[in-house]
């Protein structure tokens, strides 16, 4: 390839932290800028800049998503008290991925990186599962307050000026803790109709769950609105392209997944789809091996890894000691990013290039050459382990090939 690949309209590049903002950098250089002649606009969301700019920086870049229409983010620490301590924060920032996904109201789906030498846990998976996650309120947008013993805690709507709810949470005779959550019917009808789009782009049956039997109002009102737009707007398209949509609580779900064979969407809301995304990811082997896209119901897409920021081999890297830390995920933000900006703009030899550096992924692992983390996992009779740099050397190798 002697040409670079020219991009007329630019990715949002959000830069991260620890290990994966040195992945982010060895990425760019080596698989990428030798490539494509790579247009970006850059947020550093690492979090020392975050503090510094008050968070706005990350406001900033969700904003520039919105307009760009494609942006590709680094894995960022979402702070807790001894991060704070940690990195002199002047407050405890909130998610950067929560900031995002708020101003995008988009719906997040997960899917796994399938090879052939690792095979999931659930020995009756043969096809990925995809997990649609809402990507707004719920318990990350939720109020919380501790309760002093003796007092009486309360939900309160007011309009106007006028009450037109109160309902009591608790008397509590003890201390405690309470905690309030809301959604919007705007939002979670957009997450209705992203779940019943990718599902008839996928041509895969979609599922949604939640627990309805015990929240007879919040859990019920997710169920009823997807009832209504699927009755009235996607029914006779399912029809016609042969897939189902069903509705069944989460339990049930839990237990249906691990019987299926897999090849299916499986829509959940925002917690739910946070804690099942991670056990689809590991029970299919790594999460490092995972794929994630936020959709926004305006067309705007944000590719990221579904993994955090790899803390631990981030303090040996510091100390000089070698790591084998898995790129996968962060290089299928980039390739993601890349073929969506190739589509949009009519960029045929960016998508290609893209989807060529999957495949060079893909067949370095299956060549037996991967991570210690994905070493542990495969059953390939000549396998080898190796460290980061001499993992993406082997997929540059690859790449270089096809």
């Amino acid at each position: 390839m002697n040409e670079k690949i020219k991009m007329s309209v630019p990715l949002v590049e959000m830069d991260g932290d620890e290990m994966t903002r040195v992945l982010w950098t060895q990425i760019k250089e080596r698989l990428l800028l030798p490539y494509i002649e790579l247009k970006t606009e850059y947020y550093d969301l690492g979090l020392e800049n975050r503090d510094k700019t008050g968070d706005k920086v990350t406001r900033d870049a969700a904003y520039a998503i919105k307009k760009y229409g494609v942006g590709v983010k680094c894995a960022t620490i979402t702070p807790n008290a001894d991060r704070v301590k940690e990195y002199n924060l002047r407050e405890m920032w909130a998610s950067p991925n929560g900031t995002i996904r708020a101003v995008l109201d988009g719906t997040v789906f997960r899917s796994p990186i399938t090879v052939k030498g690792i095979e999931p846990y659930v020995k009756t998976w043969r096809k990925p599962i995809t997990i649609a996650r809402h990507a707004y309120g719920d318990v990350y947008k939720a109020v919380e307050a501790k309760v002093p013993e003796k007092s009486e805690a309360y939900i309160t709507v007011e309009k106007d000026g006028e009450v037109i709810t109160k309902k009591l949470i608790h008397s509590f005779d003890g201390a405690g803790i309470i905690q309030g959550m809301h959604n919007t019917v705007k939002s979670i009808s957009s997450f209705a109709r992203s779940c019943f789009n990718f599902a008839l782009g996928e041509g895969q049956d979609l599922w949604f769950s939640s627990k309805d039997t015990i929240s007879k109002q919040y859990d019920h009102t997710f169920k009823d609105i997807f009832a209504e737009i699927f009755e009235n707007e996607y029914k006779e398209k399912f029809n016609e392209k042969g897939i189902t949509y069903y509705y069944t609580l989460i339990d049930d779900a839990v237990a249906r997944v691990i019987r299926s064979e897999g090849g299916f969407i499986w829509a959940c809301k925002n917690y739910d789809g946070d804690v099942m995304s991670d056990m689809v990811a590991n029970a299919f082997g790594d999460l490092a091996m995972m794929t994630s896209v936020l959709v926004s119901p305006d067309g705007a897409y944000e590719y990221e890894a579904a993994h955090g920021t790899v803390q631990r081999h981030y303090y040996n890297y510091l100390k000089g000691i070698p790591t084998s830390t898995n790129p996968a995920a962060t290089i299928y933000a980039w390739t993601g990013a890349l073929k969506k900006r190739g589509e949009l703009d009519g960029i045929a030899s960016l998508t290609d290039f893209a989807a060529k550096l999957e495949k060079a992924v893909v067949m370095t692992v299956e060549n037996g050459y991967m991570t210690k983390g994905l070493c542990a996992l495969s059953d390939l009779e000549n396998k080898v382990s190796l460290n980061t740099d001499a993992f993406i050397s082997k997929i540059k190798e690859t790449l270089d090939t096809l």
